[in-house]
Parts: structure tokens; sequence; C-alpha cells
């Protein structure tokens, strides 16, 4: 395990990211206009990934590239194109959300290291050891989690030999990430394929509690808090920031850097952060690692607050006397810093250089000696101001000797070695003017010199070959099987719904618990029938009672939408199945779950279309499944979504509002669209459509690719609406199965308020 502290910092294009490594940062992650979650973002080509590689390494800074979206079945033959490229650069990582991804890199591609993204939302003890069976070397956690449970997180990580990252810096989602699906139910735009269009971030119709942006966050900083996340055993600072510019950039970077550095060298945090607030900031709040959650996270306006951040300073200094002159000409000043700040980082990172190496190969032959190769590469200085030139000679194995069949002539070697361009080098010169005609050597020496020149030009690295992903087997289900309907739960008083139906029954458990509690363990012990169905987040003394439960159940078959639980199914030897919020969109992603923890199925996303769903493969003795009648789930939060609301008593969330509050309301936006905001005792609060997700014709689309269709009977998100009768849902669901069509009409006006615009657009 490595011991040092790394600064990671973010680059969404070349400048930035030329200003994270000149102002000292240990790595940097950045995004190419294809496959990251950050595609607001300018991005970068892949040429000039490789000459930021370069450049980055003579400064002793590592590059990181970001895949970290869900990848659709289609989309893997351009992404392996992609990573045979990779492998043959000096990259330093790739950071990844899909599990099918995962799932290809550690077989096909193991020199690429895997960084697991946030968007895996990592926060229990069961996840890391998940991760590192993928293939995952380094875990990002969750925002949310406090320094009590990092701490104990790094503990894991360690016995596992992973290393964490935890983000310090910058713009926070109020949603658990990788679970909001906030936009991406109305328009696609999904957050899991870097897309969002921040609905946190919009404003609303003004609130009980007199609000307009309810959702907004501030910033989050741990600017105060790194000893404490170094004694945790943290090893990377991660700053969030890949759609900010070059000065915000190294504004952050330089600052962490001297605090950092600072706090080693003396023991003592040495910077006052004020220059955090001179850049882009909604102020800063470290209430997530704190565990203090309260209503001050909150900031009604999602625009730069460096100017109110500069009166409430002149305010503290001068006291509330101070003029409306003082404050113009503070705030005068502000821009004239800010500008003195782009100029001055313009100054610094104007000499750093991505050009392509220039390349020029000579060769020489004569009778009884071998074929030379003289390679010689120039590429300016770090400073501009001189040249750097490197010369080396390689040879041939045998002597040239003459052929009247044969000859190593111009055309000869032209052939070979004119497309020798690459993304890091520019071939300017090919000389072939000192080969001698009528000589030759075996062809097989020409390509072993041109290997070793390619090993030579990658850093003497052997180029590794490309490769080609096998043809998926397609296993179809039992011909002639139809789809069998199941149902999601969560009250005690609907087990007796066993007694009706032959369908598969899920009992959704909590997401909270009482420490020790032993509720669960009874009930589904006295209730056979009823499968277990865990939730996605699941943290700390959570996470414990849940694996208490598996343990002592130990039931024949669980659904779980959290890959820690996953984990220690497998472990028990518990058949489960992959819950919708695994999100899974293709073929490897099944593959991955499968072969490594023996996963039984799996319910394919809800994010993702007709089409893209036929692409999918399914693997053998492994069950598809879909939901097909549920609430639509836009984010999910560890924050309270009341206080902004409709208000609160309580100025904090405390240990009981996880268990007792059970308060709806709901919020509307300026186009008029009103969302649900629900919070179930012992569950977090969340945020619904205003429509059920209601799916019918996946039944007359790909009935022949599912075993199974769901319906969701929680009642979870219906707001104040009168929900349908569910007995008349399940038979009319069931009526639809047996292929009654005029179910589907029924079905229509049962739930009048509802869309399938997700199985429509797709991703």
């Amino acid at each position: 395990m490595k011991s040092k502290i790394e600064l990671l910092a973010p680059g969404g294009d070349v400048d930035a990211i030329k200003a994270a490594i000149i102002a000292g940062a240990d790595a940097v992650y950045c995004g190419l206009d294809t496959f990251n979650a950050r595609n607001r973002a300018a991005n970068i080509s892949f040429d000039q990934l490789v000459g930021i590689i370069r450049l980055a390494h003579q400064y002793d800074c590592q590059i990181f590239l970001t895949l970290n979206i869900v990848i659709l079945e289609q989309e893997f033959k351009t992404l392996i194109k992609l990573l045979n490229k990779l492998v043959n650069t000096t990259l330093d990582g790739v950071i990844v959300q899909d599990m099918g991804l995962l799932y290809v890199l550690r077989k096909h591609f193991p020199t690429l290291d895997i960084h697991a993204s946030t968007q895996l939302t990592t926060h229990n003890a069961g996840q890391i050891p998940f991760l590192k069976t993928l293939g995952a070397t380094r875990v990002n956690l969750s925002r949310e989690l406090n320094l009590r449970e990092i701490t104990a997180l790094a503990t894991v990580a360690k016995e596992h030999d992973t290393l964490l990252e935890v983000f310090v810096h910058g713009s926070l989602c109020v949603a658990f990430s990788g679970l909001c699906y906030s936009t991406s139910a109305s328009a696609g735009n999904s957050g899991n394929r870097g897309r969002c269009s921040q609905a946190c971030r919009e404003e609303y119709e003004t609130t009980e509690s007199g609000n307009n942006f309810p959702l907004n966050i501030k910033d989050n900083s741990a600017f105060f808090d790194l000893p404490k996340l170094i004694d945790a055993g943290v090893y990377s600072f991660k700053v969030e920031g890949r759609i900010k510019g070059a000065s915000y950039v190294h504004t952050v970077i330089d600052s962490f850097r001297k605090q950092i550095d600072g706090y080693i060298e003396t023991g003592e945090l040495t910077q006052d952060g004020e220059r955090l607030y001179k850049v882009f900031n909604r102020d800063f709040t470290n209430a997530f690692l704190r565990g203090d959650l309260n209503q001050s996270m909150f900031i009604d306006n999602p625009r730069d607050n460096s100017k109110n951040h500069l009166v409430d300073k002149l305010k503290a200094e001068k006291g509330e006397s101070i003029s409306v002159v003082q404050i113009h000409d503070a705030q005068q000043q502000l821009q004239v810093d800010k500008k003195q700040i782009n100029a001055s980082v313009d100054d610094k990172i104007a000499h750093l250089s991505i050009e392509k190496i220039k390349l020029k190969l000579t060769f020489a032959s004569e009778q009884e000696k071998p074929l030379t190769l003289t390679v010689t590469t120039e590429q300016n200085s770090s400073d501009l101001s001189d040249i750097d030139s490197k010369t080396i000679v390689l040879s041939s194995t045998s002597l040239m000797r003459p052929s009247e069949k044969l000859s190593v002539d111009q055309e000869a070697i032209e052939k070979r070695f004119k497309n020798i361009n690459n993304a890091n080098y520019d071939l300017v010169e090919l000389n072939t003017q000192d080969l001698t005609d009528g000589m030759s050597i075996p062809y097989r020496e020409i390509t072993t010199l041109k290997n070793e020149l390619l090993a030579y030009l990658n850093d003497g690295i052997e180029v590794i070959p490309e490769v080609e992903l096998p043809k998926l087997a397609r296993h179809p289900k039992p011909e002639g099987q139809k789809p069998a309907l199941s149902m999601l739960i969560c009250d005690e008083a609907d087990a007796d719904l066993a007694n009706i139906t032959d369908g598969d029954i899920y009992f959704k458990l909590p997401d909270a618990y009482k420490r020790g509690c032993t509720k669960y363990v009874d009930f589904l012990q006295q209730n056979p029938r009823l499968i277990p169905w865990f939730p996605p987040v699941l943290i700390g003394k959570d996470y414990d009672v849940a694996l208490n439960i598996l343990e002592h159940v130990k039931p024949p078959l669980i659904v779980t939408n959290n890959t820690g639980i996953a984990y220690h199914a497998n472990r028990l030897g518990i058949k489960w199945i992959a819950g919708p919020f695994l999100n899974t969109t293709n073929s490897y992603a099944l593959l991955a779950l499968q072969e490594g923890f023996e996963c039984s199925g799996a319910f394919i996303s809800n994010e993702i279309n007709r089409q893209q769903i036929m692409q999918i493969a399914r693997p053998n003795n492994f069950k598809m499944l879909y939901s097909i009648y549920h609430p639509i789930l836009l984010m999910a939060s560890r924050q309270c979504f009341f206080q902004q609301s409709v208000g609160c008593e309580k100025p904090r969330i405390d240990n009981g509002c996880m268990l007792s509050c059970d308060k709806s309301t709901s919020i509307k936006n300026l186009k008029g669209d009103s969302f649900a905001i629900d919070k179930q005792k012992a569950g977090y609060p969340s945020i619904y459509n205003q429509d059920q997700f209601l799916n019918t014709d996946i039944i007359e689309d790909l009935s022949h690719m599912f075993d199974g269709f769901m319906i969701d009977l929680t009642n979870i998100g219906a707001g104040d609406r009168e929900s349908p009768d569910k007995m008349a849902l399940i038979k009319q669901f069931e009526a639809l199965l047996d292929g009654q069509r005029n179910a589907s009409d029924t079905l229509a006006k049962m739930v009048p308020e509802s869309t399938h615009l997700q199985y429509q657009n797709g991703l």
C-alpha cells in the first residue's frame, strides 16, 4: 500500500489540466468527449490526452481518465477500440461506474488500473471487497459519509489492499450519486450518462418556508478537516470541478497544496482559506463530514457567492454600518483580483506544451552489416527555451546480403514505417537515402525492428496487441415459458397477499433500523414466502442490522440493490438477484455479477429503451426481470427536504428523524411540474415524479426476453393521491400477462397519472 497523501485535481479542458499540474496536483482526472460523466465540460481529444500524460509525468503528476457512465450494449465496440489505444499509453488509471466495464477491464485489459467512481455509491464495508473482486484498486466513497464512517471504511480498505478517495472540495449533489434520476425520467438526460441537467439547482415556486431554491446545497469543503482525514486513513483528497476553468482549478489546488504541505511540515494548518472565496463558490459546508446535517447546508442561490462573502466579511470587520460606497469599492476590487488571478494563471501555464514529439527515422544498410535505424526525437523543453533531442540506434540481428528476389529498399521500408505516426509522435522525416539496393535480410527482422521502435516510443513498454471481445452467447429462457408476475410490498399487513397469488412477493426492507433490531428476522422467519428486498443505501449500523437479517434468516433467495449485501449473500451461499437500482444496462454487467458473485438474475435498468434492452444477451442459467409498475424515484438524500420546503421545528437531523419521520409534501418548478417529497419511517427523504411508471408495452414487445415482470405495491411516493386497490391491480396485471390486451386499457384508467417515457427515450 502507498503511504503518501494524494491531491487529486479536476481537469475539464487542457488549460485546467495544465493549471492543476503547475499548482502541484499529484494527479488529475479528466475525460474525453465520450464515455464520461461531465459532458458539459470541454473535455479533451485522445491526442491531447497523450500529450497531457507526457506533460504531467514530467512534473511527477499522474493522469486518470474518466469512463464513469453506464455503458450501453452497442457502445462496447467503440469502447474496445478506445481501450486498445489506452493500454498502449502510459495512462495511470481509469475511473469507472459500469460493472460491465469493470468486468471487461479486469478480464481483457489487466494493465489498466481501475478506480471505482463515486457513481457506484460506495458507503459500507461489503462494497469495498465487492469492487476489489471486480478489479478496482481504489474506491471513491459517497460524499455523504461522516468522519467516523470514513475511518471505519478505511480500516476495511486497508484489509483489502484498496486505496480510498474522498471528495474534499467542490460542488455537492443533494442526492446520493448514482441514484439520481431527476432529469432522466423527464428528458432522458441521465446523470448516469453524464447529462445531468441539475434539477437540484433549479428555481422552484416559493415554498412555504420561503425558499426559491429548496434543493440547492452549498459547496463542500474539508479545507480545515485535512488532519482528521489523514488520521482516518484517506489516501486521496479529491477536488470536484471539471466544468470549472483554469483559474478556479489553480486557485483551489494551490490552496490545498499549501495547506497539506504546511500541515505535514509543521503539524499545523497554515492557510486561512480566503483565496477559495475569490473563485466560484456557493459558500462552503463540511456538515456531511461532521455528521451535522442542518439547515445551514442549503443556500437559496445557485450562483457565485464571492460577492456575498465579501460583504459578510466587511460587516464582520467593520460592523453593520458599512456604506454602499465601501461595498461597491470592495466588489470592484474583487473583480480586479479575479482578473489578476486569470492573468497570473494564464502566464504560469503559457510555457506548458502538449505538442507531439517530432520523430525522425533514418535507415542505412551495407553488405555484410546489419540494417540500422537511427531514431531521433525532438520536443520543446519545459520552458520552451530549447529543444530536447534524443537519439538511439537500433540494428537488425542478421547481416545484409545480396538478394535477387527481395530487397530491403525505400519502398519496403516506407510501406512498414510511414504510418508510425501516433498520438505521441509526429513523423516529420523518413530518410532512406543510405539504403543499398539489392540487399535483404529476413523480413521478420524488419517486423522485429518495428516492434523495438514502438516499444522505445512507448517508454520501453512492449506494445500490447489489440483485443477483440468474443461474441456473446445468447441463452433464451425455456421455450413456451410465460413471464411470471411478482410484486413488491413494504407493509407487513400485505403479507396476506401470499394467500391469493402464486407469484413471488418481495418485502422491501427499510433503509434504517434501531441498533440491534431483530424485528425483521422474526417477521421473515414467520413469512417464508416473502423474499427480502434490500435497499440501495445501507450505512454504518443500518448495514450491520441488514447483514444480521441476512445471516439469521438465511433466506433461499433475496433481491438486493446494495452490492455490500450481494457480497455477503454470495459468501453465505444465498441466491441473490440484482435489483433495479444497480443500474444494469448491458450483458457484461450481467456476466460480472454471475461470474464474480454467482448472481441468479437481475432487474434491467428502467432508464433504457426497447432497442437498448433488445441488444442485451442473457447469460446461461440467469433470469432477466423488469419492473413494469412503480413510483419514479427522482432522488434520495441523506439531507432533509422538508427544512427548505415546509419547514421543520428541528434545526438538524438527529438519529430519531430517520426512524420516526413520515412526512410528505410537494414542490413545483417554474414550469408548473409538481414533485412529491416523501419521507417514510426508516427511509431516506426522497423526491418522486408526479407520474407513476406504467409500461404495459414491454409485455407485448419483449416478453420473450424476460422471466418476470414486477409491480410495486408499496404506495411510496404517491403523496396525497389515492392509490388503486391492490387486489384489483394484481388481477389486471395477471390478465395482461395471460394475453388479455384489454387489461392494458383498464390499467391506464386505474393509473391515470402514468408514463413510460424512459422506455421510449432510453439513454
